[in-house]
């Protein structure tokens, strides 16, 4: 069984059920008319070349371009991550990259190798969607995790030094403020974890049932993505909050409010 094509007719039609929200909003004057129509142009400029791309990725099946395109999604998912915590790029650029490369790395090579064990380990339609998904909710995470820890240090200042003062070291100083952020990013995926199959099909094995998968093989490939997922985002933030605790503090172990934007 193939999945139904969507002809460019009825596209143009999914297209105008935006129309409804976009009018709503307008309506309330929530001034977002623009950055709306923005982010669905770029959506789809940007999803339309990447079809082109991965087209082309697929068919060659090389292994340097599929390690390009991962290293590319890694980079550009670091600049978000960064830009979207409110942190200065130039200061954690590489702690963030070190970070998430490797626990995504690490997760999909153990998924790949030793799970599902294709006849060719590089092959482009299992390691660039995978890597994807994995990044894509790692990605959330540590946004999450690096803008509450530091707005709960700069909030909690004063109680932070009084710990200092009182002979804590920078680590048993900011453990609570490292423990809350942990938990806050993490939840969501817990929360998506304990709900999956009962409140919603998620997207994967969706797409798997539709692409004419059986829905047990959709089911395995399922839990396996998640189980990596929550791998990778709970290593990946951890790493990156132990990372920038060389970056954002002094020798005094004083914040060093120039690395953070204001």
């Amino acid at each position: 069984m193939e999945t139904l094509d969507i002809d460019w007719q009825h596209m143009l039609l999914l297209y105008g059920l935006c129309l409804l929200p976009w009018t709503l909003l307008w309506l309330l004057g929530t001034q977002l008319s623009r950055d709306i129509g923005m982010a669905v142009v770029r959506m789809t400029l940007q999803l339309s070349l990447v079809g082109i791309y991965l087209k082309t990725l697929f068919e060659l099946n090389d292994p340097w371009l599929n390690s390009a395109w991962i290293f590319i999604m890694l980079v550009v998912a670091d600049f978000n991550i960064l830009r979207r915590s409110r942190l200065k790029i130039r200061y954690f650029v590489f702690a963030t990259l070190t970070a998430m490369g490797f626990s995504i790395l690490l997760s999909t090579a153990y998924l790949v190798l030793l799970v599902i064990k294709p006849a060719q380990v590089y092959d482009a339609r299992y390691i660039v969607p995978l890597a994807g998904m994995i990044l894509g909710n790692c990605m959330q995470g540590n946004v999450i995790a690096l803008e509450r820890f530091f707005s709960t240090v700069r909030k909690n200042q004063d109680e932070y030094l009084t710990f200092l003062m009182l002979g804590a070291t920078r680590w048993e100083a900011l453990r609570p403020y490292f423990r809350q952020a942990i938990k806050a990013a993490i939840n969501p995926t817990i929360a998506n974890m304990a709900t999956m199959g009962l409140v919603s099909l998620p997207g994967m094995m969706t797409g798997q049932i539709l692409g004419g998968s059986e829905p047990w093989i959709a089911v395995k490939y399922q839990l396996a993505i998640m189980i990596c997922i929550f791998t990778s985002s709970t290593l990946a933030m951890i790493a990156n909050l132990a990372l920038s605790l060389r970056i954002a503090f002094d020798d005094f172990d004083i914040l060093n409010e120039q690395v953070l934007q204001q």
